[in-house]
C-alpha cells in the first residue's frame, strides 16, 4: 500500500473504533471508506442465515427508492447468491454473471428503474457465524469497472472489518442493555480482567486470579498479580495503531500433560475519551472437540477433515498421516479454513469452535 492507502485505512479504523453502536460506525467510515475504494454507491449490512430475512442496513449511500421495494426482487439478487457461496472472499460483477445475462437479471433491470448506480458491482460476505451475517457491496457507474488492486484492497480489510463488526456486534448489543461489563465476565463461563494498561486493574472475576495461578508460577507474576507475560502482551497492543487495536487478539499457553489449554482473548473496549480499557477474557479449553455443525456448511470435506483434526490437537504431519495427504495440502487447506471462519491461529480457531459449541449445548 502506498502512504495515502495506509493514512485512509488507519483514519477508517479510528472511526469505527469511535463507536459501539455499528450503524452510526459505519457511517462515520463511510467518507474514507469511498476515498479508499472509489463508488457511486455502497451498502453494509447485516442479517441472519435464513435467505428471507430482512436486513438491517448499517452504511448505506444509495437512493432510498432501492431499498423501499428490494424485498422483491432479493430472491434474484445474484450479488448476495455469489457471495454467500464464498464467505470472506471479493468478488466482482464479472466473477458472478457473465455481462449479457447480468444485464438481463431482475436485479439489474430493478437498478436502472430505481436509479441505483449498478453497472459493475464489487462485494463481500464480511463473516458468518451459528446466526448472522455481514456483507459490504460498493456500486460504481460508467465504464470503470472495478479493478485488480481494489479488489486486493478490500480483500486485505475484509478480515479486519469483519471482525470489527463482530466485535462491535457483540459490544453494542451488551452495552444497549446496560450489561457490557456483565457480558464480559460471564462471556461463555469465562473469566474476565478489565485494566487500563499497562497495569491499572479496573475489575476481575472472582475466579481470575485462581484461574492465573493455576498456570502461572509465582515468579512470573508482575505488578497487580498480573503473569508478567500478559503485562508485556497488551503493553505490545495498546501501542499499535487503531489499525490493528480494532481487533481481538489471541495469546494461548500449553502444558505438558493437560488435556486442555489456556486461551487468552485481549478485547479493546470502546472508548469515547480517555484511556482505553481492555478485557482480559481468560478460558481453559480442551484439545479434544468435535467439529460445530455450523462449520459443514462452510468448509469443503477435506477442510473439515483438517479443522476436525485441529480440534483433536493434532499437529499437521499427524493431520496428514491421517489423511493419507501431503503436510503442504494441510497447510494449505488450513489456511483456506482461517479465512473462511474470520480466524488466524489454530488457538483462535479452538476457541471459537469451544463457543459455538457452547451456545448449541445452551
Amino acid at each position: 500500500m502506498n502512504s495515502r492507502e495506509e493514512a485512509l485505512i488507519l483514519e477508517l479504523f479510528d472511526v469505527l473504533l469511535g463507536s459501539e453502536d455499528l450503524s452510526e460506525a459505519f457511517q462515520r467510515a463511510r467518507q474514507p471508506l469511498s476515498r479508499l475504494l472509489p463508488s457511486d454507491a455502497m451498502a453494509l449490512c447485516v442479517s441472519t442465515l435464513n435467505p428471507s430475512a430482512p436486513y438491517d442496513w448499517l452504511l448505506v449511500n444509495a437512493p432510498s427508492s432501492f431499498f423501499a421495494q428490494y424485498a422483491e426482487v432479493a430472491g434474484d439478487d445474484f450479488v448476495r447468491q455469489s457471495v454467500m457461496r464464498g464467505p470472506n472472499r471479493v468478488m466482482r460483477d464479472s466473477e458472478m454473471l457473465p455481462r449479457q445475462a447480468l444485464k438481463r437479471s431482475k436485479l439489474y433491470q430493478y437498478c436502472r428503474k430505481t436509479g441505483m448506480p449498478a453497472e459493475y458491482a464489487m462485494a463481500v460476505m464480511l463473516d458468518v457465524n451459528q446466526d448472522w451475517h455481514g456483507g459490504l457491496t460498493l456500486y460504481r457507474d460508467g465504464r470503470r469497472p472495478f479493478s485488480d488492486r481494489e479488489r486486493a484492497l478490500l480483500q486485505w480489510l475484509t478480515p479486519r472489518l469483519a471482525k470489527t463488526v463482530r466485535d462491535r456486534r457483540f459490544l453494542s448489543e451488551q452495552t444497549s442493555r446496560g450489561h457490557l461489563l456483565d457480558a464480559l465476565f460471564e462471556h461463555q463461563g469465562a473469566e474476565c480482567v478489565v485494566l487500563i494498561p499497562p497495569t491499572r486493574v479496573i475489575l476481575r472475576t472472582p475466579g481470575a486470579m485462581a484461574l492465573l495461578k493455576d498456570w502461572f508460577a509465582p515468579s512470573e507474576f508482575g505488578p497487580m498479580d498480573l503473569p508478567q507475560v500478559l503485562v508485556e502482551q497488551l503493553s505490545m497492543l495498546s501501542r499499535q495503531d487503531a489499525l490493528e487495536t480494532s481487533h481481538w487478539d489471541v495469546w494461548e499457553r500449553e502444558r505438558p500433560g493437560l488435556d486442555r489449554f489456556l486461551n487468552v482473548v485481549f478485547v479493546p473496549l470502546p472508548s469515547e475519551s480517555g484511556p482505553r480499557q481492555w478485557a482480559l477474557v481468560l478460558k481453559e479449553i480442551p484439545y479434544s472437540m468435535p467439529l460445530p455443525p455450523a462449520w459443514r456448511s462452510l468448509l469443503t470435506k477435506g477442510e473439515a477433515e483438517v479443522a476436525s483434526g485441529v480440534l483433536q490437537g493434532w499437529e499437521n504431519q499427524t493431520i496428514a498421516e491421517h489423511r493419507r495427504s501431503a503436510t503442504g495440502t494441510v497447510k494449505k487447506q488450513l489456511n483456506s479454513i482461517f479465512d473462511k471462519l474470520g480466524v488466524h491461529s489454530r488457538a483462535a480457531l479452538m476457541y471459537r469452535a469451544a463457543l459455538m459449541l457452547r451456545t448449541t449445548r445452551s
